[in-house]
């Protein structure tokens, strides 16, 4: 897949404002600080299309972004920010389990984790509520540029082992060096080809 287009749509806060217009999703997910604007803005080569923030947790909205003019990719919001109240959290479970559930148009979800550190019990959750609901997702091991070369591929191990899942799902990227971009975006393309 080559991204020649891309552009921000909108920001949803409530779940009446999901889009279900029959274009093809695919949705990112993870930790607040993870890096998933820095993994939006390399895969679409855009460095200002999704808003980076030095503060963890910013986003509290589901965002899309209208890729190619053919499919989203849409930006959740953050989870297990520790600053976030209970009813945050709360908040978050009810705008984005719908989303999760209830959406024929969503392809694929794409599960970040910083692959210098151990998966949390929020990640491990998530990739089970993914598996329960047969929704289809890879995981996007991110910031690989912070590990000496030789250690990428351990800790790739590591995180597959932790989450149950063969080393061969986890993608290892870096936004700075675009290092797994054409990996990653061969993987999408592959399910948005299931129509």
């Amino acid at each position: 897949m080559r991204i020649v287009n891309s552009e921000f749509k909108i920001s949803v806060a409530s779940v009446s404002g999901i889009i279900r217009d029959g274009m093809p999703q695919i949705a990112f997910v993870g930790r607040s600080n993870v890096g998933k604007s820095s993994l939006l803005n390399m895969l679409t080569n855009r460095k200002g299309l999704a808003i980076t923030s030095s503060t963890p947790g910013r986003t509290r909205l589901i965002n899309y972004f209208t890729i190619n003019k053919s499919f989203y990719f849409v930006d959740l919001p953050g989870y297990g920010y520790a600053k976030a109240s209970k009813s945050k959290s709360e908040a978050w479970q009810a705008l984005i389990e719908p989303y999760l559930v209830k959406n024929q148009d969503l392809k694929c979800v794409c599960v970040l984790v910083d692959i210098r550190h151990k998966p949390s019990d929020l990640d491990k959750l998530m990739c089970q509520f993914l598996e329960y609901h047969h929704i289809p997702f890879i995981i996007v091991a991110t910031k690989a540029d912070k590990l000496s070369r030789s250690k990428v591929k351990p800790e790739a191990q590591k995180i597959a082992n932790e989450l149950g899942v063969g080393v061969g799902n986890i993608y290892t990227t870096s936004s700075s060096s675009k290092l797994g971009q054409a990996e990653v975006l061969a993987k999408l393309d592959q399910f948005l080809e299931v129509e």
